[in-house]
C-alpha cells in the first residue's frame, strides 16, 4: 500500500500542473505526428491521451510521457499508403491492427525480458540519440518561424507575420526562463502559453495558430476493433511494420527511461515497461488511436517540473482529452508561436550538455561515436537508424582497441627451443596480431606455445593457433601447446582441431 501511494501521490500539486505543461506541448506534436503516418489528427491526439492514460496505471517507470512520436509515426506511412490503396480509408484500420500485434510484440519482449539487451548501448550513443533528438525537435519548428529552405512548401507564415511571430517567440522563451528566477509556484511554460495566447487574442493578431494543424476531435474515443480480414494475407501485411514499430519503440523507451532514472537518481523496471507499453498500444489501437512510445522531451520537461509520480502522467492525458474537448475554441487560437518557443525549450532541456561542454576530455573514439549518431539520425529523421549505425561504430572501435591487448612474446630457451608467451583475448579481431607476433619462417627443432595468460573466445581463434601450429609443424618443428585454460581446451575438442594439432607430432596440454 506504501509503495502504490509513493507512486501515485507525492506532491499533487506539481504533478498536476506538470502534467498540464506536457499536454499543451503534446498537442501539435500528436497532430503533427498523425500527418506523418498520413492519417486524421484525432488518431494521434486519441493515441496520445489513450498512451498517457494507459501507461499512468500499468507503466514501469513513473513520471514518464507516452505518447505518438515521430520515430513510430514514421514507420507507419508505408502500412497506411499500402491499406489506402486496398480500398479507402483501410490504411488506417490496418494501422490500427499493427498496433494491437506490436503490443502483443510487446508485451511478449517483456518476457522475454529484451531489456537487458540494452546494456549493449554505450554512453557516447546515448548522448548521441539525446543531442540527434533535440536537433530534430527544433527542426521541425522551423517552419513555424518560415525559416525551412528545404521544405518551403511546409511553411505557413506570411512574410508580413513574422515580426509578430518572432516577436511572440521571444515573449515565451523570455518568461519560460526568468519567471523561475522570482517563482516556482507555478510552471514557467504554463504561464507563457496563458500570457501570450492572451496577448495575440486581444492585440487580434492573425498568426497560424493550433487551428491551422487540423480539426480537433469532437467527442471521446470509442471501442472498435480494427475492420480488416483475419488472413494470413492480413498478418503478413502488418507484421514487418509491427515488429519495427515495437522494436523501436522500445528503444527509444528504455532510453527515456535510462535519462529519467539518472535524473531523478532513481531505477524503474524496464521489462515491466515493455509490458506497460504493450497493454498501453493495445488500448490505444483498440479506441482508435496511434501506437507510439515514451517521449524525450516531453518526458524530461515533466520531471523538470517537478513531476515525480504518475500522476503528472495521468494529468497529461487527461488535460490533453480535455483541452481538445471542453476548450476547443480557447486551444484552437494558441499561437504556433507560442508551442513553438516551449519546444525550443523542450529540446534546450533534452541536449546533453556535458558530452558538448567535455568534449575535449572526452575520447576521441567517443566523440566519433556521439557525432556519427546525431548525424545520422538528423540526415535519415531516424532515431533508431542512428541508435543502431552508433552502436555498430561503437563495436567497431572498441573491437580495435581489445585486438591490439594481446601480445605474443618469445625467448630462446636453448639453441634448438623457442618458448612464445601469449598473454591477452584472442578471438575473430586479435587473430591477425596474435599470428604476426611468431617468426613462422624460423624452424628450431622444438617451439613451445605458453597460453597461460591467453583465453580463445571463438572458432577465428582456434583456427588462428591451429594455422600457426601447421606453419611451424611444415618447418619441420615439434609444437607443444601449453597450459591451455578449460574453456579453451574444450573449444578446440567440440571444433575437433586439438586432435589434429596433436596427430601430427604435437602435444597439447591443460592449465589446472
Amino acid at each position: 500500500m506504501t509503495d502504490l501511494l509513493k507512486a501515485w501521490w507525492g506532491k499533487p500539486h506539481r504533478d498536476i500542473l506538470s502534467g498540464l505543461v506536457v499536454a499543451f506541448a503534446m498537442i501539435p506534436e500528436a497532430i503533427a505526428f498523425s500527418g506523418i503516418a498520413g492519417v486524421d489528427p484525432r488518431v494521434g491526439l486519441f493515441g496520445a491521451f489513450l498512451l498517457s492514460v494507459s501507461l499512468a496505471v500499468v507503466g514501469g517507470r513513473t513520471a514518464m510521457i507516452t505518447s505518438a512520436t515521430g520515430s513510430t509515426a514514421l514507420l507507419m506511412t508505408g502500412l497506411v499508403q499500402q491499406g489506402n490503396a486496398l480500398g479507402e480509408g483501410l490504411g488506417l484500420q490496418y494501422l490500427l491492427a499493427a498496433g494491437i500485434l506490436t503490443g502483443i510484440l510487446q508485451i511478449a519482449w517483456g518476457y522475454l525480458r529484451l531489456a537487458h539487451q540494452m546494456r549493449f548501448v554505450p554512453q557516447p550513443v546515448m548522448a548521441g540519440f539525446v543531442n540527434a533528438l533535440a536537433v530534430l525537435i527544433l527542426l521541425a519548428q522551423l517552419p513555424q518561424l518560415g525559416l525551412d529552405w528545404f521544405h518551403p512548401e511546409k511553411v505557413t507564415v506570411l512574410a508580413g507575420q513574422l515580426p509578430a511571430v518572432w516577436g511572440l517567440l521571444a515573449l515565451t522563451l523570455a518568461i519560460i526562463y526568468l519567471l523561475p528566477r522570482f517563482t516556482t509556484a507555478v510552471p514557467s511554460a504554463l504561464v507563457a502559453i496563458l500570457i501570450t495566447t492572451g496577448l495575440s487574442i486581444r492585440l487580434g493578431l492573425d498568426l497560424p495558430s493550433v487551428a491551422s494543424l487540423g480539426i480537433l476531435p469532437d467527442g471521446l474515443p470509442s471501442f472498435a476493433l480494427p475492420q480488416v480480414p483475419l488472413t494470413a494475407a492480413t498478418f503478413g501485411l502488418i507484421l514487418p511494420t509491427a515488429l519495427a514499430i515495437s522494436l523501436v519503440g522500445l528503444m527509444e523507451t528504455f532510453l527515456t527511461q535510462d535519462i529519467l532514472d539518472d535524473l531523478t537518481d532513481s531505477t524503474s523496471s524496464k521489462n515491466a515497461e515493455a509490458r506497460g507499453q504493450g497493454i498501453g498500444n493495445i488500448v490505444s489501437s483498440m479506441f482508435g488511436g496511434m501506437a507510439g512510445c515514451a517521449l524525450v522531451g516531453q518526458s524530461v520537461m515533466n520531471v523538470g517540473y517537478g513531476g515525480r509520480t504518475r500522476l503528472s502522467t495521468l494529468t497529461s492525458g487527461v488535460a490533453l482529452l480535455a483541452m481538445i474537448l471542453l476548450a476547443s475554441q480557447w486551444v484552437n487560437q494558441i499561437p504556433m508561436a507560442t508551442l513553438v518557443g516551449v519546444m525550443v525549450m523542450i529540446a534546450i532541456n533534452t541536449v546533453n550538455w556535458a558530452s558538448i561542454s567535455e568534449i575535449r576530455r572526452i575520447p576521441k573514439s567517443d566523440t566519433a561515436v556521439m557525432l556519427l549518431t546525431v548525424g545520422v539520425t538528423v540526415l535519415t529523421h531516424n532515431l533508431a537508424v542512428g541508435l543502431l549505425v552508433g552502436v555498430a561504430l561503437a563495436g567497431i572501435l572498441f573491437s580495435r582497441k581489445v585486438a591490439k591487448v594481446i601480445a605474443v612474446s618469445s625467448e630462446l630457451l636453448a639453441p634448438h627451443h623457442r618458448l612464445y608467451r601469449v598473454q591477452g583475448q584472442l578471438f575473430f579481431v586479435s587473430s591477425i596480431y596474435f599470428r604476426e607476433g611468431f617468426e613462422l619462417h624460423e624452424n628450431p627443432e622444438r617451439v613451445s606455445i605458453d597460453m597461460a595468460g591467453a583465453h580463445i573466445w571463438d572458432q577465428s581463434g582456434v583456427t588462428a593457433l591451429d594455422q600457426v601450429i601447421r606453419r611451424l609443424k611444415l618447418g619441420g618443428s615439434s609444437v607443444e601447446v601449453l597450459n591451455l585454460n578449460a574453456e579453451s581446451t574444450d573449444l578446440f575438442a567440440r571444433i575437433g582441431v586439438a586432435e589434429e594439432a596433436g596427430g601430427r607430432g604435437g602435444s597439447m596440454s591443460a592449465a589446472h
